[in-house]
């Protein structure tokens, strides 16, 4: 049986219930928010590492949700702010021999094998090349399916913003994938 999200909110604000409210936020929403979180930063342990820095991060401040937004929008939102701080420590980081942005990209080439998904590999690595607000709303929107106006909710942006920047995205990965597709 499922546990609807007023339930585990209800759960979530007594300190008699909290433990089982942990539990059940993180049964309904693990999976979800490990893939949004994976999308962004490609390699699985850190994505897990992650994963668990935002449930902790959701466990002590929930007492700051107002209820005013679904409680995934909430959690995507902590997911994507805890993801891009990860993204930008890569960043930071100074490989010997390849930048961070190289890193990543080969992390996607390193974890598929089989010839038959070049176009996703090619499609991971269009998304990589994207700046950071083009790659978060196009990976919400293409992966995630949420609507513009969660999206505008998670990563504090207007509706239109958000369009011109999964437009601008959707043209910059065509262009890649058609400078870079080899038949």
């Amino acid at each position: 049986m499922k546990i609807k999200d007023a339930e585990i909110i209800t759960l979530m604000q007594s300190p008699r219930t909290q433990e089982k409210g942990v539990r059940a936020l993180m049964d309904a929403y693990q999976s979800r928010l490990y893939w949004h979180i994976r999308r962004i930063i490609v390699d699985g342990d850190l994505a897990q590492d992650t994963l668990q820095e935002t449930f902790i991060k959701a466990y002590q401040n929930f007492h700051q949700f107002k209820n005013d937004s679904q409680l995934y929008t909430w959690l995507y939102r902590i997911a994507t702010n805890e993801a891009l701080q990860q993204v930008n420590k890569l960043k930071k980081m100074q490989k010997t021999d390849e930048d961070p942005e190289y890193y990543m990209q080969n992390l996607v080439a390193d974890n598929v094998s089989s010839d038959a998904e070049e176009i996703q590999i090619l499609l991971q690595r269009a998304i990589q090349s994207l700046p950071e607000k083009q790659k978060l709303v196009f990976m919400m929107r293409y992966y995630d399916d949420l609507p513009y106006e969660e999206i505008s909710k998670i990563v504090d942006m207007s509706v239109g913003t958000l369009k011109t920047n999964y437009h601008y995205a959707k043209q910059k990965i065509e262009e890649y994938i058609k400078e870079n597709y080899e038949k």
